[in-house]
């Protein structure tokens, strides 16, 4: 029996997106998706050989948007939504590389978790 290779598909023109942005203390990452919230690529410091400390400056943010936008290049992407979560250095840092790597940033929502009022505090030390 002969098998019979499919056609290939080609990659879906994208022009609006979401990219969502993690920045903690000890790294980075930014993920590109479409409108339904599907991931196209995504990129963090560790993946572009950042290592300890040098992950979350914002210098290495711009490096890995750098990255996701090349993997996006072939999807046409041109606006995104912007979702920062976390208090990292390099939370500006990435919103302006997106700006400057010509991706078009419409909206930008801060979706960092705030503790309302928070874990239970420790009960008092017994002398």
């Amino acid at each position: 029996m002969k098998k019979v290779k499919s056609k290939k598909k080609g990659k879906k023109i994208i022009k609006q997106g979401q990219a969502y942005i993690q920045a903690t203390y000890n790294n980075t990452i930014v993920t590109l998706a479409d409108a339904q919230g599907n991931v196209l690529a995504w990129s963090s410091a560790g993946v572009n050989g950042f290592k300890g400390p040098k992950k979350a400056t914002p210098y290495a943010a711009g490096i890995i948007v750098r990255n996701v936008t090349e993997k996006v290049k072939d999807y046409g992407l041109t606006e995104v939504e912007v979702f920062v979560k976390g208090v990292g250095a390099g939370r500006e840092a990435a919103v302006r590389a997106l700006h400057a790597n010509g991706i078009t940033v419409t909206s930008i929502k801060d979706m960092t978790p705030i503790p309302h009022n928070g874990c239970r505090p420790k009960k008092p030390r017994r002398v």
